[in-house]
């Protein structure tokens, strides 16, 4: 392990204290997993940018053409309606009157 010497605004040294005492981890836990986490993330981001480079629209496109188009069984639906895909939700859309007013 190394140390680091690190200077942090008054008020974010306080938050941290009381997150870490909130949490049952030390200041130095706390701050070394939030740093792993974001560490991770950024090599993550990364990591999938290089590689959606390599990809092509043509064979993701063959790719997806060979799952068939049927609805899925009830056991493996989306439980809430919100997240149906736009097909499956048919939206109904008013008309608009011709005397309503747009607003804007």
């Amino acid at each position: 392990m190394s140390t680091l010497s690190l200077r942090l605004p008054t008020s974010l040294h306080r938050h941290l204290r009381v997150l870490a005492q909130r949490e049952g981890v030390s200041i130095n836990q706390l701050i070394s997993s939030a740093v792993g986490e974001k560490v991770a993330a950024l090599d993550t981001m990364e990591y999938l940018q290089e590689r959606a480079k390599r990809g092509s629209r043509k064979a993701f496109e063959a790719v997806l053409g060979k799952v068939p188009d049927v609805e899925p069984p009830d056991f493996d639906r989306l439980p809430n309606q919100r997240l149906q895909p736009p097909k499956a939700r048919r939206r109904v859309v008013k008309k608009r009157s011709s005397r309503t007013p747009l607003r804007g």
